[in-house]
């Protein structure tokens, strides 16, 4: 499928934080450079060195074109794209919020497009990602953009569009919720005592390495949290506290995912 991409070309609209790690990852592929067109109006020098064809134009008929500009900035970039529509080129779009409905408006409705939701992780090729596609890009299009999206860490398939919110809360906005969980921890920690450098350093290595864990573990996180907890002692005691059954985690979880939901819901309205 990679190969159809190098033979064929491919468009990157955007390169910013997330762009970058996509490219990154294709050209850890063996995607020739030579291949890839990038429309980014502000280059950085890491980019400018890799050898894309930077701000030329896009070719005829590419394979994919990956739209990677944020939300609040898709109708203006979009044009630079509209002679792609209704054709071969897939769109593979990243934004939170933009609807395969509004991008169907803006390259004609018989454009093949497949919307998904990565995160940050694909900087360091452990991302997940949510795919789902309207009916123009059918299974060929949504391999395609399977094959795009796992060279930055695992994929999975979606029933469809009405579950990428879910995705972007759960996922999308994850790394946020666990970046924060870190602050929390470490200030914790300060709070117990412990100089504030201490403190994060045990704070980062301890979700990091508990990640990993879970990451190449067979067993369920639950029995995961359960092998470091001995009855009556100080695992069970903070975990009273995070698994209360009207103030723990859960329910404060449960809240700030739906709010991440519903906040997509609106963009995309």
């Amino acid at each position: 499928m990679l190969e159809h991409v190098a033979r064929e070309g491919l468009v990157l609209l955007g390169c910013g934080k997330m762009g970058s790690a996509l490219l990154a990852g294709w050209l850890a592929a063996h995607i020739p450079p030579g291949s890839i067109w990038v429309i980014e109006p502000e280059p950085s020098d890491w980019l400018r060195g890799l050898g894309v064809l930077l701000n030329q134009g896009v070719p005829p008929a590419p394979a994919v074109a990956v739209l990677a500009v944020k939300p609040q900035m898709m109708g203006a970039a979009l044009p630079a794209l509209q002679a792609l529509g209704n054709g071969r080129t897939v769109m593979v779009s990243i934004a939170a919020g933009t609807t395969i409905a509004t991008l169907e408006a803006a390259f004609g409705s018989l454009t093949p497009i497949v919307r998904t939701m990565p995160n940050t992780p694909a900087m360091v090729g452990r991302g997940i990602t949510g795919i789902c596609g309207n009916a123009h890009a059918g299974a060929g299009g949504l391999a395609l953009a399977r094959a795009l999206m796992s060279a930055v860490g695992q994929v999975v398939d979606l029933e469809g569009e009405h579950q990428i919110d879910a995705v972007t809360a759960v996922s999308g906005s994850g790394p946020a919720y666990v970046f924060y969980m870190i602050e929390a921890m470490a200030a914790a920690g300060v709070a117990q005592g412990l100089p504030e450098q201490v403190a994060m350093q045990l704070a980062r290595a301890t979700v990091c390495g508990a990640g990993e864990l879970a990451a190449q573990s067979d067993e369920t996180a639950a029995q995961l949290r359960i092998n470091v907890t001995s009855p009556g002692g100080t695992t069970a005691a903070a975990l009273a506290v995070l698994m209360d059954p009207d103030t723990g985690l859960q329910q404060l979880m449960t809240r700030a995912v739906a709010a991440a939901a519903d906040r997509g819901r609106e963009l995309g309205r």
